[in-house]
């Protein structure tokens, strides 16, 4: 049961006082799959659990025998999967009924000056656990976790005692059998407490920022401590892009926003117009929104398409016939992506530098264009990614600087709408939970 956790909570921090750009629920029917997923992950755990000795004494009338139980090892478990269901304001409440472990070990007696010893075979069946997990937040920031109950019983328990051959310790092994039930009934919820404790502690030491790519980082702690209802977890989370060279906050802030929740679905993931505008930001930060055109990336030599394209006012030709051209295409502010209905748009005001490639293999300025389009198109989820189909919707080119005179600009840069679409089909990665992957995911966009 404790699995789940590791399966569906991912770590985050604390950013409280903004707003989440961010936010994801897990339903009830991913609670469920973890649940599935979970009862293979506990009959592994089980199999590889590290028993401590057993001590004690028994009293047979005549004396006290005392024992030792060591090398304890199970030998075989059947987990049934177990039943798992949201504890509103708490946490998480599970349920196994009927956990059957089979172990294997030795024993050792004393008895005054007599000892003996040999190995046993130790079935327990009927196993009842009850955990009551509490979800929360520490000092530090993290998700925690803590058992906020426990009840653990155990219906049968058949032990075999193998080797010895004093007979003052045959009535031993029928009261062991009772006092083997109490034991492990007494270590059931003390072993679940401190896995528990184990998985706050391996959570608190988990990053909270994951470098996506080259360029990225994702910066997601939580903003609100994590919501539990009768039917879904919900999480808020500040969901930031920085650029790895600096970690610089954006020039605008995340504004509210809603995500209904899905419950054909197990998990419902949404993002902001803030996450996708910080990724930008980052970008734009990082000097990565910019390319360079030659004469081999093109079907013509640059300077033939900006002389049938240029009118004639141009000195263009006069100053530099028959030259060599390369274009700086650049984006010289952020990029903005706003969220409609259905649709993603996005402002993109860039710019394309001209130079003339001298004998030498010198640049010389030749004249500086603004490009302002707005793109529009629909967003997909693939291969993990946030990735974009666009059209331009407009474009706007206008002379900003010229040291070849002025002209008229009058002509359609398809180089810049490829430049732009390329970016966008290179995705944005989506965050994901440990050892968990989307699987037919449903996107939609809407409206703040």
């Amino acid at each position: 049961m404790l699995s789940l956790l590791i399966l569906l909570l991912n770590l985050t921090n604390h950013a409280f006082g903004q707003n989440p750009a961010i936010k994801a629920i897990l339903s009830n029917k991913g609670l469920q799959y973890g649940s599935h997923i979970g009862a293979d992950w506990m009959q592994e755990k089980i199999g590889s659990v590290i028993i401590p000795d057993v001590r004690g004494g028994v009293d047979i009338g005549i004396g006290t025998v005392h024992y030792v139980l060591d090398g304890i090892s199970v030998s075989g478990c059947d987990v049934p999967e177990p039943s798992v269901e949201f504890y509103e304001g708490v946490g998480l409440k599970a349920v196994i009924s009927g956990l059957s472990i089979s172990m294997s070990g030795n024993w050792h007696t004393r008895f005054g000056i007599i000892t003996d010893g040999g190995s046993f075979d130790l079935a327990v069946f009927n196993v009842d656990v009850t955990s009551v997990v509490q979800i929360g937040s520490d000092q530090s920031g993290h998700i925690s976790i803590s058992s906020e109950n426990c009840d653990a019983s155990v219906g049968e328990a058949s032990i075999n005692f193998h080797g010895g051959a004093s007979l003052i310790f045959q009535p031993f092994v029928s009261l062991f059998h009772h006092r083997i039930k109490a034991i492990i009934e007494e270590r059931i919820c003390p072993l679940v407490e401190e896995h528990v404790t184990d998985l706050e502690r391996h959570l608190s030491e988990m990053q909270v920022s994951f470098k996506v790519n080259s360029a990225l980082v994702l910066d997601v702690p939580l903003t609100n401590s994590p919501l539990v209802d009768s039917i879904s977890l919900g999480l808020d989370l500040k969901g930031e892009f920085y650029s790895v060279q600096s970690h610089t906050d954006p020039p605008f802030k995340a504004e509210p926003f809603n995500l209904p929740e899905d419950k054909g679905h197990m998990l419902s993931l949404g993002l902001s117009e803030f996450t996708v505008n910080s990724a930008s930001y980052a970008y734009f930060s990082a000097g990565l929104l910019q390319a360079q055109i030659n004469d081999s990336m093109v079907f013509l030599p640059l300077n033939k398409i900006f002389l049938n394209a240029l009118f004639h006012s141009s000195q263009l030709p006069k100053l530099f016939p028959n030259m060599l051209m390369e274009l700086q295409v650049y984006a010289r502010n952020v990029p903005i992506f706003s969220f409609q209905a259905d649709k993603v748009t996005m402002e993109f005001p860039g710019a394309v530098k001209a130079f003339a490639i001298q004998p030498n293999a010198s640049r010389t300025p030749l004249f500086k264009l603004n490009v302002d389009s707005i793109f529009s198109g629909m967003i997909r989820i693939s291969e993990e990614k946030l990735k974009g189909l666009v059209e331009l919707s407009n474009f706007t080119l206008t002379l900003a600087s010229s040291e070849v005179g002025t002209f008229q600009v009058g002509f359609t840069l398809n180089y810049w709408f490829l430049f732009v679409a390329a970016k966008l089909e290179e995705g944005i990665v989506l965050p994901t939970m440990h050892h968990i992957h989307l699987v037919n995911p449903a996107l939609k966009i809407q409206q703040v």
